[in-house]
């Protein structure tokens, strides 16, 4: 009996692996443009606050799919749970700059204020665990 190529699981897990890696690429890249720093010239000259922040997304995001492959079925819904995910997270991104109105959360983790890049790491990964609870397609 001749398999289908998704249903071979190392092409399957290959195929999820790489989706995964090509979202989060764009998905930081979208970040990158909401932030008013450079994530990766900042992380080259030593700003722990924006590599922290940075490290949440990165996690936030990951574990984003890590969810949404575990509840679909196919790469397409995977995929777009994912993207929903990111957009979930982007959206508390905006909230919490919107609740610190006594400083502004992008410049403090520009100034390498770890505080505040702490903050910003366990905010997205705290969320991407609420978010992706909810993803549930089955």
């Amino acid at each position: 009996m001749e398999q289908l190529i998704i249903e071979n699981e190392y092409v399957r897990t290959l195929s999820l692996y790489s989706v995964s890696i090509l979202a989060l690429v764009v998905f930081l890249a979208i970040f990158e443009t909401v932030t008013s720093y450079r994530n990766w010239v900042e992380i080259k000259k030593g700003n722990v606050a924006v590599a922290m922040a940075t490290s949440g997304k990165i996690f936030g995001v990951a574990n984003i799919f890590r969810h949404s492959i575990q509840n679909a079925d196919s790469l397409l819904i995977m995929l777009m749970w994912g993207a929903i995910g990111f957009v979930l997270l982007l959206l508390s991104y905006f909230i919490f700059e919107f609740l610190m109105p006594s400083f502004k959360v992008d410049e403090e983790i520009k100034n390498d204020n770890r505080a505040v890049g702490l903050i910003s790491m366990i905010i997205s990964i705290g969320l991407s665990y609420v978010i992706g609870a909810g993803i549930h397609t089955r």
